[in-house]
């Protein structure tokens, strides 16, 4: 046990020495938005509107390490990330009337990216990065969708009631930018939907990009 401890320290030390070990802080605005949106935009059923809906309440923080080998680096994050939705639906119920449903959720997950990256330039102040990696997310007090009857038809809003995902595995990719002790990340995230809905329609788009700004402490 000694021995392997000392064998740590000296591989710290090493790292220290060589500038392969960085540690951090960061925040992220979450976005909503996805390429599931594209489509919409172009049928013309996606508008500004839907974007304000979209770009609600969304946020990330945590801490980051990145141990580099040369233009190669392994970067694992811990993260806490709020994402929050609020718009209306409109449904047929089972006489085929339309109905309109208001839906609120509140997703609160622990995100944890375990990232391999490649510095495309890589100069004493300033690189230009590209990673990719699988992202380990699990549930942190989310709430059940909340849903309301708007207007019209005969529709139990109860009725769509879903539990919520302990875990799930999703995948990350992106590019990034570091000036000295700044980092700027711009990433998207591959991964499932949080609820177990009852309707497709009541899914919370998970594919969505991150924009994140860090510090290295050192």
């Amino acid at each position: 046990m000694k021995k392997n401890s000392l064998v740590a320290v000296l591989l710290l030390c090493a790292s220290f020495s060589y500038g392969q070990l960085n540690f951090g802080i960061k925040a992220a605005y979450n976005s909503s938005l996805s390429f599931s949106n594209v489509n919409s935009v172009v049928t013309g059923a996606y508008n500004l509107n839907n974007v304000t809906a979209e770009m609600w309440n969304n946020f990330q923080a945590g801490i980051f390490a990145r141990i580099g080998f040369n233009k190669i680096y392994f970067q694992p994050e811990l993260l806490y990330s709020i994402q929050k939705k609020n718009y209306t639906l409109t449904l047929n119920d089972l006489i085929n009337n339309d109905v309109t449903v208001n839906k609120f959720i509140n997703i609160s997950t622990i995100d944890v990216p375990l990232l391999l990256g490649y510095k495309i330039i890589d100069l004493k102040i300033l690189n230009l990065r590209t990673f990719a990696g699988p992202k380990l997310r699990f549930d942190y007090s989310s709430n059940s969708p909340r849903f309301t009857k708007v207007s019209g038809g005969n529709f139990d809003p109860n009725s769509l009631l879903s539990s919520v995902k302990k875990a799930q595995l999703g995948f990350d990719m992106g590019v990034g930018v570091d000036l000295l002790m700044l980092t700027l990340d711009v990433r998207y995230n591959l991964i499932g939907n949080m609820y177990d809905a009852k309707l497709s329609d009541f899914n919370l788009p998970s594919n969505t990009f991150v924009i994140s700004l860090g510090w290295k402490i050192f």
